[in-house]
Parts: C-alpha cells; structure tokens; sequence
C-alpha cells in the first residue's frame, strides 16, 4: 500500500523539480544567461553525453548553489506531502515516530490516558542551537527560499485558475531573479554579531509558531485516536520545550566571546521574548472581545480588574476607559500595560510589572480558569492557550544560554591566580590529581573568596571571572532563566568540575541554581566518565546543590572528538555503553540523569532522525528530559521551513515520550551480544589508529582534502584549530568531518567498520551470524549499521582517487587510496550481509536523492579540484592572486556543502 505512495512521492519530486528548473530557465534566459541554462540539463543526458557551454567558473558556482537548493526546496516538499498522504489513507498512527504511531503503541500496552497525560506534563525537551557552520548561508536567503517555498505549495491548489497559475510562476521567476542577484553568502568571514543574529531568528522568528502548529499535531492526534478532548487543553499538561543557544557563551577556542559579548546577548534574548510576548498579549486583548451585557461576569474578574487598575495608576485608568463593558479584554490590557513596564524596566510598585513569566503565567492561568467557568472553554484553546505555551516555554529569557570553557584553560586561570595571591606553590597545572582535590576541597571549605574585583589576576583569569561577574549582575536583575549549563568540556577528572565551584565562590554564584556540567569528549574520557560522576556526586557540595536542581544532574557527551579519536564505530559503541554506566551512577545516588547530546549534522557527529536517535538509546537514559545541539546546516534543514520544522518538533518530543514510557513498560531487557561489539570496536579502533597515526597520514589528509582551505574559510567566526597547532590532536572535529566528506571520502563515517566485519566473519562467523539475528531486535545495532550504510552511500570511490591526485608522493598516496578503498568496498559487502538486502532495495530514496544532483557535483568537484591546485601554487609567492582564488574557492565550497547536506 505504501509503495504506491512512494511512487507518487518520486514522481512528485520529479514534476515539481521539471517545473522550478524550467521557472529557473525561463529567468535565465530574460536576463539574458543563454549559456548558463545548459548547465541544468546535465540531468537530461545520459552517462556518456556531454553538453558544452561557455560560462564563466563564477557563475557555475553561483547557478548550481542555487540548482541544488531548489532541489532540496521540492524534495522538502514533496516529503511532507508524502506525509500527509500516508496519514489520509492509512491514518493518523501511519507515519514513523509520529504522536499518531506512539499513542497506538501505549492503546496496545494498555496505558490510561491518565498516565500518558502524566508522562505528556513531565517531558522537558531542550533543543540547543549552536553555530558551527558549514553552510554560510544569509538570513536574506533563508526568507527568500521560505517566500519560495509558500509559492510552491500556493500552485498546488487545484481549483486556481490558468490566470493564478500564471501569476504565481510570474512571482516565482522574479523571486529567482532577486535570488539570483542577491549575494548568496557572506563575502567576508561572518563575526560573532552576525551569528547571533542567525540563531536570535530562529528563536524569535521560527520556533514560536513552530511551538503552536507542533502543539495541534499533537491534539490532533490525541483527538483522532480517540481519547478524550478535554484532557488535553491545558499548557502545563503538553511537553515542555526549553529552547538553547551557545552562541554568546561558548568560549571554548573561542577569543571572541567576550564577557560584554554575553552581557549583552543576555539582554537581546530577554529583549526578543518580551517583544513577543507584548505583542502576543496586545493580539490576544484585540480578539478577547467578550461583552460583558451578553455573557454573565464573574465577580473575581471584575475584583482583578480593579486591583490591577489601582496598582497601574493612571495607565490602568485610561485602559478601563477604552473599552468599558468588556471586562476580559480589560485583564488582558492591563497585562498588556504590566509587560510594557517591564520591558521598559520601570521597576516602581511590585505588582507594577512582572518580575519573572511565572507570575505572568499565574494571570493567563485566572482568565483561562475565568473563561472555562463561563463556558467559554473554546475561545480558551483558540486565542489563549498559544500566549500561554509561549510564556512557558519561552518565559522571559527566550533561550537559555549555555556558558562553555575548556579545561585546559581553567588551569590557567587557577595557577595566575594562586601566584597573584601569593601562594608559594602556584603551578596548578602541574599537579597530580590527589593533589588538587586535596586543594579545591580544603579552599572550598573556606568563605572567603581568594581574589579581589579590583586587582587584574592575568588575561585567562580576568576573562573567566569577569564573565562569571556578568552572569551574577544579571542573575540580580533579571533570575537565573536565561542562563544555561556552566559546561566543563575535556572534562579528565573532579578536579575539572571542582574549580567551577571556586570560580563560583569567588563571584558569588555558589548558591545559585546554575548547573556545573561535565562534558565528556573522548573515548578515554567516555571510558572514565562514570569515575568522574560517582566522585562528582560524592562531593559534599554537589550533595548540597543537588536539592536546588531537583535531584538531577545534566551530564554532556559528545560524539565529535570521540569520532576523530577511534573511528565511528568506537565513537557510537563508547557512547551507548557510558550511558548506561552513567545511568547506572545515577540511579546508585538517587539522582536523574539529564543527557546533553553534544551532536553535529552528519552521521559522522551524531546527527540523524530524531525518533530512530531516541529509539536506540540505552532504556533509562531518556527519562523525561533530554538536552541536544542542532548545529550549523542542520538548523536550517530541520527548521527553515515551517512545516519541516513542525515535523521534527513532534519526532522529537514523541521521540522523547516513547523512549521514557519504555521505562515502565518495557519487559525484561534482552541480551544483546555487547561482547561481540567490544570485539569488533577493538579490531576498528587498531584499524583506524593504524591509518590516523602513520607518520605520512596528515601529508595525505592535508593534500587528498581542503582542510587548509577550511582554516582559511568564512563559514564560521570561531578559529578551524583550538590553539593554532597543525596537529590532529588540535584540529576541531567540524572541519576534520568536513574536509574528508567535500572530497566525497565520508570516511569519518565508515571507516575501520569493513576492515572489522571482514575480521568478524572471517575468524568468528557464529558471532558474526549472532550480530546478523539481532539487526531487527536491537534498534542501537541497526540505527548503527544503517547510519554507516548512508555515509558509504554518500563516498564516491571514482571521486576520492581523483582527490588523491593532489597528493605529491606517489608512494604516500597509494598506500592511503588503496587501504581506504578496500575499507570501503568491505564495508559495503558487509554491511550488506548483516542487513539482508543490497542497497538498492533498500534504500531507493537516499540513491535518488543523489543521484539527482551527482552530474553538477561532479562539475564543482572539478573546479574545486582545479582550484585548489592553483591556490596552493600561488598562495605563499602571490598572496594577492592567492586571495582571489580564495574567494573563488569559498564560493565553491559553500556550492557543494549546499549540494552534498553532509558536512558538517
């Protein structure tokens, strides 16, 4: 049944795409661009017909950036028209992960509806936008493609006539047109201000409305599955989202974030969300026009009208005039007047304005109680339930702002200190672990903090404690919502976390409710990470603080450094198996454990669909909360259109519901072969530190890739390397992933995984026929080899030796080819027998999805090749002409990261 839907979605693809390319072509040709129209029909010739045109490289570049995200624009849509399709003809339960699909599976386990209404108002979903760019694209072109978009689907409607059908192909080339002539990306290397920019539109533009069309999805589906209606209709019974942003707060690497820098990206998030709610409150008194001659007025609205007058003076006087016999409407413009004195900060009378969103919350919640007791239960769920999600999940603070800093470099900071205070011994950096503790605990002990605001300690020093002095002086004014997880990342040891409790001391933070968050990064880390937890939780002061966080604790893992340490398949194994362990620390303490996934966009860093992430995730370690990153291109993937957006907000939450009911649902967990997947992590891990630290590897890397391209690129203000070394070790994992998955390698993503599957079946063939019975049973294994499958879907073997042509040594360059080649060609083989089918069968639409654009990626692999080349030719004995080739290179670059959506 679903082939046929399938069908309709390939085929809409295909006449959707055939109708833009021809909108794109009609453009061209009226601005006079004959030559570059032969560029799109690469697609209409076969394998071996060329078709010869006379463009310039620029436009080249600009024409197929463009190609391929109009491409991505139809097959956006044509996916959530396949959607809609599924649920009409086969229901609302019909789409994967959907709320549809988890409410069946909890009808077929025999959960009340109370019960799920319990688990629906304990979820806390927090999605965290960072910048970490491979895609520089402009917020211009993000509303120009969402303008497209809405074009797109408006000529759907099959009752327009031939005139509208004209009109809006008329509006689609002159949009083409603008786009065309409207730079594309940011000519120069994007700052900290722009950055912000991009993720503060998000939060205020996007995910507010995003939040009310995800909120009816899920009532929907509650509806159609025929529970009952009016147990669903209060804010505090939906999930709960607390939306992130690390961009202003994470300094890790990071010389730019400065702590005037957070101040004021504080200040901007606080700014954006009473905007939106002031004029949410001001939409929301124009539509609540009750009459209070036609509906009876309760007697403890007309009392809050009055008190809320008399508080508001003069201002409260005038708005009881304006509209005198409609006294909800009146609440609500007093409301209206209470938020402009807080957003003006007009802090006089205390009840004058509002001084955190749960008081605000308690008014909408006495008209909503005023509305449903006058039966007007329906104008409740219509025009106020949405103000009321928004101050929920948005409060005043818009996003909660993480604060992240290195280990390495809170070192620093504690020895400049120690000498500037006159300690003998002041070389923190060089004391053994015992040594330290011994330190901290003794010194925390103790009230009096070590440093002075007047006296400078050192520049690492000054930094950390005048940002952790901004954070207080906001705290003071405005609370603790708006500000994050204080996150240790390459946290080794307690030592790590414990100098975050004397930084705290020292700028009075101690007692606050800020959270001190490990981040464990590399597999060692991985491996030691529970040790680090259980002393962690040992610590008289964590024992304390836990009271004021509920008894939970947020742990962060992440899924880079650990993938550049041993390979994918020693980054997702080590990963699974620290959360149990780290679950297994909690539970021991009696403390939850909040899991921040630190994932990228590819495969390689953690990215994939939500429902199938939360799905092979250890049971336990979903309990309720979950924190993760969306990053770089990944955010205007997944939300830069609203529908799209909408989709994933419910994959995600309904994600997030199912794992955690699994908690009390699911039976005796089965055995897995975990010791066969230690087995073959071994024998990946040798297999790939056997590639990564041969003596010739970084001369391969540095030539078969454009990773010196990257350092020089204008994708992301923060630097390619954490302190400037050319070393692996200092290489950030973005551009490391990046660089191998523009040459089409995508070897971060599979590599060691054929030479160990070889191993497996060669020498332990029951295991091997072990690990094949489970890959239907265990959802981590076949997320696993699935996500695997993609990355060896998305190399191209003929392409990564034409790269390796850029190497210099012929000798270097053939060992490296051939034992990546024969990696590849085994994982594929492999991958194969464990899942059953090739594939081809399998995996029709992730090969068309390719294959649609592989002719004009083939054509920017050249030119990037040819390029890169030049560039390196020229770059130290013409940096002039180095410079623009340069640009021409960035240009490039962005082209095919748009083409490929795998690098970053």
């Amino acid at each position: 049944m679903n082939t046929e839907i399938e069908t309709n979605e390939y085929q809409k693809i295909s006449d959707d795409r055939a109708y833009i390319l021809l909108c794109y072509e009609e453009m061209l040709s009226r601005i006079n661009e004959h030559e570059t129209i032969k560029l799109l029909q690469l697609n209409k010739t076969s394998q071996n017909e060329t078709i010869g045109y006379s463009v310039s490289d620029e436009k080249i570049v600009q024409a197929l950036g463009i190609y391929f995200q109009l491409i991505t624009l139809v097959e956006e849509n044509a996916a959530i028209q396949y959607h809609r399709q599924l649920e009409n003809q086969n229901g609302i339960a019909a789409n994967r992960g959907s709320w549809g699909e988890t409410f069946k599976i909890w009808i077929e386990q025999g959960l009340s509806e109370d019960k799920i209404i319990e688990l629906l108002s304990s979820l806390n979903v927090m999605p965290v936008l960072t910048a970490h760019p491979t895609e520089s694209k402009r917020i211009a072109i993000i509303e120009l493609q969402r303008e497209l978009y809405l074009l797109l689907v408006q000529k759907e409607n099959s009752i327009l006539s031939k005139t509208e059908n004209n009109t809006i192909r008329e509006k689609i080339i002159n949009l083409l047109e603008r786009w065309w002539r409207t730079g594309d990306t940011y000519l120069e290397k994007p700052d900290l201000a722009s950055e912000r920019d991009n993720i503060v539109y998000y939060l205020s533009k996007v995910f507010p409305l995003v939040l009310e069309k995800s909120d009816e999805r899920l009532k929907e589906s509650w509806i159609a599955m025929g529970f009952n209606p009016d147990k669903l209709t209060q804010p505090e019974h939906y999930p709960n989202f607390n939306f992130g942003s690390w961009v202003g707060g994470d300094r890790d690497g990071h010389p730019f974030v400065t702590p005037s820098f957070t101040r004021d990206t504080l200040l901007i998030h606080r700014e954006k969300a009473l905007d939106i709610i002031h004029k949410q409150l001001v939409n929301l008194a124009t539509r609540l026009t009750l009459s209070g001659i036609k509906n009876p007025v309760p007697t403890p609205l007309l009392e809050a009208v009055s008190k809320q007058a008399k508080i508001l003076g003069a201002s409260g006087e005038k708005a009881l005039k304006r509209n005198p016999h409609e006294p909800w409407r009146q609440y609500v413009s007093l409301l209206v007047i209470k938020m402009e004195n807080t957003i003006a900060e007009k802090f006089g009378e205390s009840d004058s304005y509002y001084r955190s969103s749960t008081v605000l919350q308690e008014d909408l919640k006495f008209i909503r109680n005023i509305l449903i007791e006058g039966g007007a239960q329906g104008i409740a769920e219509d025009i106020l339930f949405p103000v009321e999600r928004t101050v929920q999940c948005f409060g005043f603070h818009l996003a909660k702002l993480d604060i992240r800093q290195n280990s390495g470099y809170h070192e620093k900071v504690i020895t400049q200190i120690l000498e500037k205070s006159g300690f003998e011994k002041f070389d923190f950096h060089n004391w053994d672990e015992k040594t330290r503790v011994s330190f901290l605990t003794e010194e925390l002990e103790k009230h009096a903090p070590l440093t002075n605001n007047t006296i400078s300690y050192g520049l690492e020093a000054d930094n950390v404690l005048d940002y952790f002095r901004v954070l207080r002086q906001h705290i003071s004014l405005y609370g603790s919502e708006g500000i994050g997880s204080l996150i240790v990342s390459m946290t080794r040891s307690l030592s790590d976390l414990l100098v975050m409790y004397l930084l705290m001391r020292e700028t009075q933070l101690l007692n606050t409710n800020l959270r001190v968050v490990p981040l464990l990064e590399t597999i060692e880390d991985l491996e030691g990470g529970d040790k680090i937890l259980e002393d962690f939780l040992n610590f008289s002061i964590t024992k304390n603080r836990l009271k004021l966080m509920s008894n939970t604790q947020e742990v962060m893992v992440g899924y880079s450094d650990s993938n550049k340490d041993g390979g994918v398949l020693a980054s997702k194994w080590h990963l699974h198996k620290a959360e149990e362990s780290l679950c297994s620390i909690g539970e021991k303490h009696d403390v939850k454990i909040i899991f921040f996934h630190g994932r990228g966009g590819t495969i390689s860093r953690g990215g994939g669909k939500y429902h199938r992430f939360m799905e092979s995730m250890p049971i336990n370690s979903v309990n309720g909360q979950i924190k993760l990153t969306t990053q770089g291109e990944s955010i205007a993937q997944q939300f830069g259109n609203q529908l799209t957006a909408t989709y994933n907000l419910e994959m995600l939450a309904s994600g997030v519901a199912r794992q955690t009911m699994k908690i009390y649902t699911s039976q005796k967990e089965e055995l897995y072969p975990y010791e066969t997947l230690d087995w073959l992590t071994d024998k990946s891990v040798d297999f790939y530190k056997n590639m990564v630290q041969h003596d010739d590897f970084i001369q391969f890397f540095s030539e078969a890739t454009s990773i010196d391209l990257l350092e020089k690129s204008k994708i992301g203000s923060r630097p390619a390397r954490r302190s400037g070394q050319r070393t692996l070790s200092d290489l950030r994992a973005i551009p490391w992933v990046f660089s191998w998955n523009l040459s089409r390698f995508t070897l971060t993503g599979w590599f060691g995984v054929g030479h160990a599957l070889k191993e497996l079946k060669e020498n332990k063939v029951s295991k091997f026929d072990e690990l094949k019975q489970h890959v239907d049973s265990w959802p981590f294994l076949r997320y696993m080899l699935i996500q695997i499958e993609t990355n060896l879907i998305l190399a191209n073997s003929e392409l990564m030796k034409v790269y390796s042509e850029l190497v210099s040594d012929e000798d270097i360059k053939s060992n490296f080819l051939n034992m990546i080649l024969t990696d590849y060609k085994e994982g594929i083989i492999h991958i194969e027998d464990l899942l059953g089918e090739p594939a081809s069968v399998r995996r029709i639409g992730q090969i068309e999805n390719l294959k649609r654009r592989e002719k004009e990626l083939e054509v920017l692999h050249k030119l990037h090749i040819q390029y890169l080349k030049e560039w390196r030719s020229v770059m130290v004995t013409n940096p002039i002409k180095g410079d623009q080739l340069l640009t021409k290179l960035l240009s490039i670059t962005n082209s095919l990261s748009g083409g490929l959506k795998n690098t970053g």
